[in-house]
């Protein structure tokens, strides 16, 4: 059996020892830097690998141009995934402190655009692993570097030419994912500008999730989708966030649901607001 989407608890720890697994911890806080590595650190799902958003999974930051958390380019990316071992039958698990609402989402995008389907996220993150008492330790995984072959899959992205271009296209549509306090402009920013991209709807991530930091079921994100989209097909529907990290869960949410591909604008609302011609909102 091959996942896609999600895994469960109970479906990884069955796996622990499977040898085509590949576990990465991409726990990590916007508010510090270093806070992923350093409980990575304390301790992990065994054999777990430490994904880092900075070094591993960002490139270069142009200032006045890129947001805060562009991709790298695909050649190193392709490169980083040479030395964590990747072959085309990987099973590849991503978690973090919760349930994707960080980075383990946008890693699972991140394979995804390499051309590797076969990523999941865990379904509750670490946070229910631990409230079920599975097991954590200090070990590493060493991986045989590998020659990794991306098919790379661009159609998954929107540039920030094509958001400003549908925004108020009645047959797109553009979403914001933060919450609705952030979507007009109120609590912690950080970035000089508030507001949200002007014709961009609400879509909180959080949204996606049960109160004990599940996903929702499937029948449920089903309609949770469908009301936000309307008539508007998935491959006409994108979504982006502050920094182009925390959107990749609404994409892998509607995927898990059983829509078709839509779109990330991983620039997101950093990368809109370096040029002061582009519209805004409150």
């Amino acid at each position: 059996m091959t996942y896609t989407t999600l895994i469960s608890t109970e479906d990884l720890a069955r796996n622990l020892m499977n040898p085509v697994f590949v576990i990465f911890d991409v726990r990590f806080t916007l508010d510090d830097e270093f806070w992923g590595k350093n409980v990575y650190g304390e301790s992990h799902i065994p054999g777990a690998i430490h994904a880092d958003v900075s070094e591993h999974l960002s490139g270069e930051i142009i200032l006045g141009k890129t947001g805060r958390r562009p991709f790298p380019k695909a050649e190193d990316f392709a490169k980083q995934l040479s030395k964590w071992g990747i072959t085309p039958e990987t099973q590849v698990i991503c978690y973090d402190a919760e349930s994707g609402l960080m980075a383990a989402s946008r890693l699972w995008l991140m394979f995804r655009w390499m051309g590797h389907d076969q990523v999941a996220v865990l379904d509750g993150g670490l946070k229910i692993w631990l409230r079920e008492g599975r097991e954590v330790n200090q070990e590493v995984r060493s991986m045989t570097p590998t020659s990794f072959k991306p098919k790379i899959r661009e159609e998954l992205f929107a540039s920030v030419e094509e958001v400003d271009a549908v925004r108020n296209d009645p047959n797109h549509r553009v979403f914001d994912s933060r919450g609705a306090e952030g979507y007009h402009g109120g609590g912690k920013y950080y970035d000089p500008v508030r507001g949200h991209i002007a014709g961009a709807g609400l879509a909180d991530r959080a949204e996606t999730l049960t109160k004990d930091s599940r996903f929702r079921p499937q029948e449920e994100l089903k309609e949770h989708y469908a009301n936000l989209l309307g008539e508007v097909s998935p491959s006409n529907t994108i979504f982006y966030c502050g920094s182009g990290i925390t959107a990749a869960q609404n994409v892998l949410a509607m995927k898990s649901a059983g829509f078709d591909d839509c779109k990330m604008y991983i620039g997101s609302w950093s990368e809109w607001i370096t040029d002061p011609n582009r519209a805004i909102e409150l």
